[in-house]
């Protein structure tokens, strides 16, 4: 199982255990993901850490002073 960590900017967008679509962006170097519909954000990938899967499952969602954080769990092998 992989894990990916989204920034998520307002509370109760998503809840624990829901079934997440993820989309992929490209950037010229890198690749980055957005849970639908533009729930939150990933951070920036390279091509060898590109995401196969489009669903996951929000296994946590954690916030601290910098804001909230969900943590998807995706059916692939972790890189």
């Amino acid at each position: 199982m992989r894990l990916m960590e989204f920034k998520m900017e307002r509370e109760n967008l998503v809840q624990e255990g829901d079934r997440v679509q993820v989309t992929e962006g490209v950037l010229p170097s890198a690749y980055y993901y957005v849970i639908q519909p533009a729930v939150a954000m990933s951070g920036n990938y390279v091509f060898r850490q590109r995401l196969k899967s489009d669903q996951g499952i929000v296994k946590e969602i954690k916030h601290n002073d910098k804001g909230f954080y969900v943590v998807v769990e995706f059916d692939e092998e972790d890189v």
